[in-house]
């Protein structure tokens, strides 16, 4: 008898342990099919992304996990292994991140422009289509200008561009860093009725406007290039490397091309594919 309560037991134990080891091994292929994507702020409060990854995970069947920072910080995180995909907007730190091999390969993905937003009284008079000059007009007259602060693809434009006024030194009386996302920044420029730099897709999802209207546009400097990195397995033995390399040719290839052709507010285009161009 006790014999028999002894197999039965262990036949128990085993039935246990086999649905634990079936739960483990799916648990485990479902992590084998997602990855982390490093991005900027940009791509995820213009909505780019709630459009683009449900037609990723269709074709591919595999998930992504966006994590949305500055593009400063996105890399940093790309750096320490933290990502297997870096998508962000700064080519500068961008190239010095290949050169310091940490990927391979970078790739043009896609474009917007910047967009100089204000008060539409526009207290400056930095209307037009000179993004140095009406910077120049803003610091003298000491208007409000919310800078995001915060070492992002928008924000390393917006010091170049204050670089070519020779006045980045000083910036007006009214210069002002929040260290925050773009959708903050602009939340603070429209509640203060400040002049403040901004992509223009989180301009175009962006909903608490106030009064504020897009000012500077059309200067070729406000061209907004993206690129799309895999992290280096090399550097970060762990990084998903087959499934990185899937989402970033799905992106670049036709398929992703045309999805991000496809993303419009308003009516408006919002992201133009150039992947190869």
């Amino acid at each position: 008898m006790k014999l028999l309560r002894s197999s039965g037991w262990r036949t128990r134990a085993l039935g246990v342990a086999l649905l634990g080891m079936a739960g483990w091994l799916g648990a485990s292929a479902a992590w084998a099919q997602s990855i982390v994507v490093a991005s900027t702020t940009s791509t995820e409060q213009s909505g780019l992304f709630g459009h683009l990854l449900p037609a990723f995970k269709k074709a591919s069947g595999i998930d992504v996990k966006v994590v949305a920072l500055g593009t400063g910080q996105a890399i940093d995180m790309a750096r320490r292994g933290d990502a297997d995909v870096l998508f962000v907007h700064d080519r500068v730190a961008e190239d010095r991140f290949v050169a310091d091999g940490f990927s391979a390969r970078r790739h043009d993905v896609m474009y917007n422009d910047f967009v100089l937003i204000g008060p539409k009284a526009d207290p400056a008079a930095a209307r037009g289509s000179d993004i140095v000059l009406a910077l120049k007009k803003i610091a003298a007259a000491g208007s409000a200008f919310i800078s995001r602060g915060d070492k992002s693809g928008t924000h390393a434009a917006e010091l170049r561009f204050w670089k070519m006024t020779g006045t980045d030194a000083n910036k007006g009386s009214g210069y002002r860093e929040c260290g925050c996302g773009m959708g903050p920044a602009l939340n603070i420029a429209a509640g203060t009725g400040a002049y403040v730099l901004a992509d223009r897709g989180t301009w175009l999802n962006f909903k608490n406007r106030a009064d504020m209207v897009v000012l500077v546009e059309g200067d070729k400097r406000l061209f907004n290039q993206y690129g799309v990195m895999l992290v280096s397995a090399v550097k970060h033995p762990h990084v998903k490397t087959t499934e990185g390399q899937t989402f970033v040719d799905w992106v670049t290839g036709p398929a992703g091309q045309a999805v991000i052709a496809s993303y419009r507010i308003g009516g408006e285009q919002v992201f133009f594919g150039n992947a190869g161009r």
